[in-house]
C-alpha cells in the first residue's frame, strides 16, 4: 500500500519559516511528480508548489519567493521550505505524488500549517 506521510506542520508567527517534508513508500518516487497543496477552511485546495522527476519546479503565485520545493530520491522525500510566512498561509498541506502517463496519484494525509499575526 502505497504511503505519503507528512511531518514539519505547526504554528509559527507571521515573518517566521516553516519546512515540511513527505516521505514516500512503496513507489518508485524517482518517476513521480511530487507536489504540495494546501486547503483553507472553505476553500478549495489549491497548488502550492511542484517538483518534476527532472527537477523542475513549478510555485503558485502567491507563493513564488517565499517558498522553495525540493526533492531528495535517495530518500523518497519532498519537502517545502516555507519563509516569510503569512497568516493567508494557514491551511492543511497536503503532499501529492503523481504520474501522469500511469494515471497514478496518491495523496498524504496533510499536516496543519498555522500562521498567527
Amino acid at each position: 500500500q502505497v504511503q505519503l506521510v507528512e511531518s514539519g506542520g505547526g504554528l509559527v508567527q507571521a515573518g517566521g519559516s516553516l519546512r515540511v517534508s513527505c516521505t514516500a513508500s512503496r513507489i518508485t518516487f524517482s518517476t513521480y511528480t511530487m507536489g504540495w497543496y494546501r486547503q483553507a477552511p472553505g476553500k478549495q485546495r489549491e497548488m502550492v508548489a511542484l517538483i518534476t522527476r527532472n527537477d523542475r519546479t513549478n510555485y503558485a503565485d502567491s507563493v513564488k519567493g517565499r517558498f522553495t520545493i525540493s526533492r531528495d530520491n535517495a530518500k523518497n522525500t519532498v519537502s517545502l521550505q516555507m519563509n516569510s510566512l503569512k497568516p493567508e498561509d494557514t491551511a492543511v498541506y497536503y503532499c501529492n505524488a503523481m504520474r501522469v502517463d500511469a494515471q497514478l496519484q496518491f495523496w498524504g494525509q496533510g499536516t496543519q500549517v498555522t500562521v498567527s499575526s
